[in-house]
């Protein structure tokens, strides 16, 4: 029955991705994934950045973040709301996996 609600809740947060408009805003350097993929690398990220998690990142959430890189990570900062996803949360991932990235600078 759990894995029937995660399965659902996924989908739906793809579902949801899907819908905000998949745009790609430049950085220093290039992302050279869509937003979209972006978003399926770092599924592994989501109990992490959950509006008012405790939750730190896993192993697996910060192997995805390192291969996917901090240009990737400021596009998705900077792209469209990411409905369940805290930015200021999804911003602090760098630091919180050990991960050597610049900050990323957030446009309004």
């Amino acid at each position: 029955m759990r894995h029937t609600r995660s399965s659902k809740v996924l989908a739906t947060f793809v579902l949801m991705l899907v819908m905000t408009g998949l745009v790609v805003h430049g950085q220093s350097t290039t992302c050279t994934v869509t937003f979209f993929s972006s978003l399926i690398q770092l599924i592994p990220c989501r109990p992490a950045v959950v509006p008012f998690s405790p939750i730190p990142p896993s192993e697996a959430c910060c192997t995805a973040l390192r291969t996917l890189g901090q240009s990737c990570l400021c596009v998705l900062v900077n792209g469209p709301p990411i409905s369940g996803v805290d930015r200021n949360l999804a911003i602090q991932l760098p630091e919180k996996c050990n991960a050597n990235f610049e900050p990323c600078s957030i446009m309004k």
